[in-house]
């Protein structure tokens, strides 16, 4: 393979593994806290379960976040970030905050805890 393709290849890649809008969201609800299935999919109301499966199984494939299960009944699984997860705190912060000058909008108050 070529530089040339190696160049394009990188930032492709990069963007896979965390520029869609599911995933950047799950890594935004995951910042400060661990939560549960649940937890998380209350605050993705309107993103199906399944599609939130997908996207915990894509980030945990990556090392974004870790799932941890405990062995009860009825088995409990928590969702947090991996010490690569919270390293893209500041990036997606910074996302934000040029998103925000750019839209016109002022950040709340919880997006200002990222």
């Amino acid at each position: 393979m070529n530089s040339e393709n190696n160049d394009i290849c990188a930032p492709k890649s990069v963007i896979g593994l965390i520029g869609n809008k599911w995933n950047l969201l799950i890594i935004w609800h995951l910042n400060d806290q661990t939560l549960r299935f649940t937890a998380l999919q209350k605050r993705m109301y309107n993103v199906n379960p399944k599609t939130i499966t997908k996207h915990l199984r894509d980030l945990e494939e990556n090392k974004i976040i870790k799932r941890v299960v405990y062995a009860e009944v009825p088995p409990r699984v928590e969702y947090s970030l991996t010490e690569t997860g919270i390293a893209f705190i500041p990036i997606l912060k910074s996302i934000l905050e040029w998103g925000s000058q750019y839209m016109g909008f002022k950040l709340d108050e919880y997006s200002n805890k990222i």
